[in-house]
């Protein structure tokens, strides 16, 4: 009764991204625009390093009795872009650079059109005919078209919104909600998914490991001494790397693996991830708030001009 086909597909995601549109200063994202470093820090920690840490990972674990299937889910994940929803949400909830979450977010999506196709082709030799055109338009529709019109909004109702601070955070993680409800009930509806309780356990334990891992591997990056990037661009370099998109990775694995009798069992680890950076990412925004608040007052004492001293 939900038709999710319609009302996640198109409705969810594209008011996730007016409510962005609508909430972001415009100069915010004009200035995001310039930022290529953090972009391609971004991109290709995502697309390139996370799909191969995953394959080589899997070589190791291929010898353990864990579901095959699970572990090419495990494979698929690691080639998906980067989150179109929940990593900007996140970010907005520590008081990260949200512009340059939103713009990953989109920039990261429109780049896994093409790529993660193709990354799941290398890994994993799937050989099916990929509708581009289709995905592409999609993601115009429900991206980057409600985007422009919650500027243009913005633009007319500015003071309304500088007044009454509507609940954006809320709204988004309230959709969010929906979408990952519906994608659960939409995969263990199906009666012929074989699951075993071990590797399911397993599974479970590793995207938690994984998870934990490349966020403190992004930290590190992000924070060494020749680094250029300020205490929000780390906050949103941390969840844009290491978060996955499920509202795009669902269709693009019912698209590449179409007529796979073991769909169901790859798309699992994706389920489990999504909530799961979700959860752990939740968790971890009073920790990284507060560093991220100390940080900056830190950055700010070294930047004053000291005093000159009287003698």
């Amino acid at each position: 009764p939900l038709k999710p086909e319609i009302t996640i597909t198109y409705i969810a995601v594209s008011a996730i991204f007016f409510n962005s549109g609508l909430s972001l200063k415009t100069e915010e994202l004009t200035s995001a625009l310039m930022h290529v470093k953090l972009h391609l820090f971004v991109q290709i920690f995502t697309l390139v390093f996370f799909p191969t840490a995953i394959w080589v990972f899997l070589q190791l674990l291929s010898i353990t009795p864990i579901n095959e299937w699970l572990l090419k889910g495990l494979q698929t994940v690691g080639c998906m872009p980067p989150p179109v929803s929940s990593a900007v949400i996140l970010t907005k909830a520590v008081g990260g650079n949200e512009a340059a979450a939103i713009f990953n977010s989109a920039f990261g999506s429109f780049l896994g059109i093409v790529i993660t196709p193709l990354l799941l082709l290398l890994f994993l030799g799937s050989s099916s005919s990929v509708p581009f055109t289709s995905i592409f338009s999609q993601l115009f529709m429900t991206v980057v078209v409600p985007l422009i019109i919650g500027q243009i909004v913005r633009r007319y109702i500015k003071d309304w919104l500088e007044r009454k601070k509507p609940p954006f955070g809320a709204i988004s993680s309230c959709v969010l909600l929906m979408i990952i409800y519906t994608t659960f009930c939409d995969t263990f509806a199906n009666p012929n998914i074989d699951l075993d309780k071990f590797s399911l356990i397993i599974i479970v334990f590793i995207i938690f490991s994984v998870q934990m891992s490349f966020m403190f591997l992004t930290f590190l990056f992000s924070t060494r001494n020749n680094s250029t990037f300020t205490p929000a661009d780390t906050v949103a370099i941390v969840f844009c790397s290491t978060h996955k998109s499920l509202t795009l990775g669902i269709p693009m694995l019912k698209i590449v693996f179409a007529g796979y009798e073991h769909l169901s069992l790859i798309s699992v680890p994706l389920l489990i991830y999504h909530p799961a950076q979700i959860l752990l990412g939740s968790l971890l925004v009073p920790t990284i708030k507060s560093w991220m608040v100390s940080r900056q007052k830190a950055l700010k004492l070294t930047k004053q001009p000291k005093a000159p001293v009287k003698v």
